[in-house]
């Protein structure tokens, strides 16, 4: 059987959450609405499937999903200059860069409603008929090369993939030459541990592991009873991987944009796109 290709798979982004680590930066909005630089952290997140080309995204909305979906109900506001004839109310539009090909569906999967549910409740309203569904979280950025992650996953033949990653130290590291420092270097990943980087792929038949129940967590019973059943694969990923939990994961995230050297825009596996 031919591989899908990526337009033909459905990605499913986690946008429910609160956000309340971030303190006052989500006090008004959702976690993957915190802007770095120009742009929602989510739209980053899509920019990095997109440039891959996957093109069906499924947003699984919860708290402030008004926030979300104004945003890509409104998508020309925020990314065209416009001429309004106030007279006749007709709008035009001037076209400054390419818009992506996408298709966007807001889904409101519920507050409060924990991880698995949220994907139970999206997939059964937007899956359709595809076999091969990914699953991300609304903020979580990597230099990863998705098709490799995908075609490890089609190889496999087990029901899901989760993407290995190598967390940073919690404290910085101190080379020595004797008693004396030669190199410092701040927090640098742990390559002796492996921890869930959340970009997944999954079968359709991962779905039987899941409820649509509020309480029911991706990342607890299911994932474990996958792990138990043999039905789980781990693709490693070396490269770069943060996540956005706090403040200061902001600010380490939004200076990489800032200074031209985010490892996530245009390059995959820490390689520039073709």
């Amino acid at each position: 059987m031919s591989r899908p290709e990526p337009a033909e798979v459905p990605v499913f982004i986690l946008c429910g959450g609160f956000g309340t680590r971030l303190g006052h930066l989500a006090a008004d909005r959702p976690k993957p609405m915190v802007e770095i630089g120009d742009r929602p952290i989510l739209q980053h997140i899509m920019e990095v499937y997109g440039r891959q080309g996957f093109r069906r995204f499924v947003l699984c909305t919860g708290w402030r999903a008004d926030v979300i979906g104004e945003f890509f109900a409104h998508w020309h506001l925020w990314n065209a200059d416009f001429t309004v004839n106030l007279r006749d109310r007709s709008v035009a539009w001037h076209q400054t860069r390419a818009w992506p090909d996408w298709d966007v569906t807001v889904a409101q999967t519920g507050v409060g409603t924990m991880t698995g549910a949220r994907i139970a409740r999206a997939a059964a309203r937007y899956l359709g008929d595809a076999e091969h569904f990914a699953v991300t979280y609304g903020d979580g950025l990597a230099d990863v090369d998705l098709m490799a992650e995908f075609d490890f996953h089609r190889d496999h033949d087990r029901l899901a993939t989760m993407l290995g990653v190598q967390p940073p130290s919690q404290f910085g590291q101190i080379q020595l030459d004797g008693d004396g420092p030669t190199r410092f270097t701040e927090k640098p990943p742990r390559t002796d541990q492996w921890i869930n980087g959340g970009y997944f792929f999954f079968r359709r038949g991962m779905l039987g592991y899941l409820s649509e129940q509020p309480g029911c967590v991706l990342e607890a019973e299911p994932l474990q009873r996958l792990a138990e059943d043999n039905q789980l694969r781990v693709h490693k990923h070396a490269g770069f991987w943060s996540c956005m939990d706090t403040s200061r994961d902001k600010e380490r995230i939004e200076a990489l944009w800032e200074a031209g050297a985010a490892p996530w825009a245009g390059r995959v596996g820490g390689l520039l796109d073709a």
